[in-house]
């Protein structure tokens, strides 16, 4: 079952088209961004698909885009002006980085594809975020209402919260049992369940998830020999040739803080008075990105928090190149961690990772990190 997880983040178009040859009355809409409200896509029965660069050269995205806007932004384009997401119904983000949205932008102009943008609040630390979020959240109700040509109940609300959350709780308890001395999975098919639940119908993959809780982790071994415990924190990674090396020697990554990873699932949906609040408020709640986390830095305490929980010896912090919110965040995020005495490696993306140098810094950084534990 956990090699299923593999087999969706390699075949996520395939699947896609499956999916839509067994279900012909259904829509799709790919997200760029995972503030996107699923649980009312799901209500809508509709099937929302994350969509992800293919870390693939390419030339085609430079035309419409500035080559100092980060390489996920330039890949995401690609993909979509290369036709790999030509299966989508429509497309969707909500309010993010500049360069996120000048990838949306560019591909709405020149695919003429459906598209829903949620302008969601900069911040949500201050009185006014509950209601204007509740609010743009009813107004994307209302425009997929109108695509789908039928009246989203609160019934429905709360049906797509259920199933969201539930691949939540589900893969977080797999998280939990990384804190284990041997951990039964590895980081690497830990970012591949991730990423693959955000590119499939949850109603199939929660079943595959039940099957690895009830009959694979038991017992399981990542690595016989662990080795050095690692935590990945930084914006959107889902590199898996540059995951592959990091475990490849000796270190398992048993923790992280990323959008493809842990940011996206942690928080589950608080019961309220009515559904579009609830949802309102766990996006608003969820652990932010660096977009989103301020006037105060709560991301700083909450990446400490997981450092520490899940006993890691140090950290590898990955940002994409010209990212600016993640360059800004950088200089806090590592402050804080070397003030809770845990050492930090930071590596640039990008489209294609430089697997071979970074092996080079990364057995530096293990090695260090192994001298300092014989001490």
């Amino acid at each position: 079952m956990i090699e299923k997880f593999k087999w969706i983040y390699d075949n996520r178009h395939e699947y896609v088209r499956k999916w839509k040859e067994k279900h012909p009355d259904r829509k799709t809409m790919g997200y760029i961004c995972t503030s996107m409200p699923e649980e009312i896509i799901y209500a809508a029965n509709v099937l929302p698909v994350r969509i992800l660069g293919g870390h693939e050269s390419q030339n085609i995205s430079q035309q419409h885009m500035t080559g100092m806007f980060c390489p996920f932004s330039r890949d995401v384009l690609a993909q979509g002006l290369l036709g790999k997401y030509d299966y989508l119904d429509a497309i969707g983000t909500t309010h993010t980085c500049q360069h996120i949205f000048q990838a949306y932008e560019s591909w709405v102009l020149h695919k003429n594809i459906k598209n829903f943008y949620i302008p969601t609040p900069n911040t949500s630390q201050t009185p006014h975020a509950l209601p204007y979020m509740r609010g743009q959240l009813k107004l994307f109700m209302e425009k997929v209402e109108k695509w789908i040509g039928r009246t989203i109940s609160e019934n429905d609300l709360w049906r797509g919260i259920e199933l969201v959350d539930t691949t939540r709780r589900l893969m977080k308890h797999i998280y939990e049992t990384r804190k284990s001395e041997i951990p039964p999975i590895s980081g690497l098919d830990s970012m591949l369940m991730v990423v693959a639940s955000q590119m499939s119908d949850k109603e199939e993959f929660n079943k595959i998830l039940e099957e690895v809780i009830n009959n694979e982790l038991s017992g399981h071994k990542a690595k016989e020999k662990p080795g050095i415990r690692l935590m990945l924190v930084g914006s959107e990674h889902d590199d898996v040739k540059f995951i592959e090396m990091v475990e490849n020697l000796d270190a398992i990554i048993v923790i992280d803080d990323h959008c493809t990873g842990s940011r996206y699932f942690w928080n589950t949906t608080e019961q309220d008075t009515d559904a579009l609040t609830a949802i309102a408020k766990r996006y608003l709640k969820k652990p932010p990105c660096p977009t989103r986390d301020f006037p105060a830095r709560n991301r700083t305490a909450h990446i400490v928090n997981l450092a520490r929980e899940w006993n890691v010896a140090g950290v590898i912090e990955v940002q994409q190149k010209f990212c600016d919110p993640h360059e800004l965040d950088k200089v806090a995020v590592s402050k804080a961690l070397e003030k809770a005495g845990f050492p930090i490696l930071n590596l640039e993306a990008d489209v294609i990772m430089p697997v071979g140098p970074f092996r080079i810094r990364v057995e530096a950084f293990l090695e260090m990190l192994g001298s300092e534990e014989l001490f």
